[in-house]
């Protein structure tokens, strides 16, 4: 049996629900498996913009026979509900939350009272968190996780089976996965994948996969078509932020290779003036990149692994 946030959910039974702190209900699905096991939380659309991971959990949730489970799956399918309704890019509209970046949360705002919730009345029963993200409106993105470093062990043992080519450590503290990996102790993922506010059905179907897959990881649910790609992990990240406001022109691709001095873009003002010209600082691969114009100083432009730093597994 499922006890959770007051409810009991019956082996071998799913409930449709919503669940959530005060004043902010979350819909969820609550499959609890013929047969005891591991317990699984796997949300999407932490940020609202971010649309891939949604129908893939719902439609995940829906074909899940819990006669054939042996564990515990709780869906969270849209987290951002105001987000996702008010056309939010990304946070909480009520406060301007980031819920990748508010955690443990608290009770003085709607953001603060979401993450606390998820801390103090969903992690407790929590053996494994599967977190769905995508590149924001104007940020494209090629496939990568991230991992927590304090978990890795366990973390990556799943993450290895995914479609997921890019493997990224992560010591994160302040989102769903990061505080859940490297402060609670709960082997997880963020996983990446679309971008540009774009709901695409490949991505959907990806995704669907990746839940299955890990399921089946986990002992929770079997999945004949495994996974046996080659991964590899990037240690090393640079994350290059822009230095003043300006007009971005990227010169790479999601995916590119780029060598030492190879020109990643640069910007300029509303007069066509250069200001600045950003270069590679060591080869690597594009993991994502601003694909819009505008560039805000201290916001990310492109995101680059090092190649010294790839470990294939």
């Amino acid at each position: 049996m499922l006890e959770i946030c007051g409810r009991k959910i019956k082996n071998a039974t799913k409930e449709y629900c919503r669940l959530g702190p005060p004043g902010y209900p979350l819909p969820c699905i609550l499959a609890a498996g013929k047969e005891e096991g591991k317990t699984i939380l796997i949300t999407a659309q932490i940020h609202s913009g971010e649309y891939a991971g949604t129908p893939a959990v719902i439609r995940c949730a829906k074909e899940i026979d819990p006669q054939k489970a042996k564990g515990n799956i709780l869906f969270f399918p849209c987290v951002n509900v105001t987000g996702f309704f008010q056309n939010s890019n990304a946070y909480v509209p009520e406060d301007h939350g980031n819920l990748n970046g508010n955690y443990p949360g608290n009770a003085d705002s709607v953001s603060g009272r979401i993450a606390q919730f998820f801390v103090q009345e969903i992690f407790p029963h929590i053996d494994f968190v599967m977190d769905l993200h995508s590149g924001g409106n104007a940020e494209a993105l090629t496939p990568c996780l991230f991992y927590p470093e304090n978990t890795e062990e366990e973390s990556l043992s799943i993450a290895k089976v995914l479609t997921i080519p890019y493997l990224i450590p992560s010591k994160s503290v302040r989102g769903e996965s990061g505080y859940a990996g490297n402060v609670a102790g709960i082997p997880s993922l963020l996983l990446e994948r679309g971008y540009a506010n774009y709901c695409k059905e490949e991505w959907i179907s990806e995704y669907q996969k990746d839940i299955f897959l890990c399921l089946h990881a986990l002992g929770i649910y079997s999945y004949e078509e495994m996974e046996h790609k080659e991964k590899v992990i990037l240690r090393k990240m640079i994350y290059q932020t822009a230095e003043e406001d300006g007009l971005w022109f990227p010169e790479i691709t999601e995916g590119a290779r780029v060598r030492k001095g190879d020109l990643l873009g640069r910007t300029e003002d509303f007069y066509g003036n250069l200001l600045q010209e950003y270069k590679a600082v060591e080869d690597g691969i594009v993991m994502y990149y601003t694909c819009g114009l505008r560039a805000a100083k201290g916001h990310s432009l492109v995101a680059y692994g090092l190649s010294e730093s790839m470990e294939v597994v």
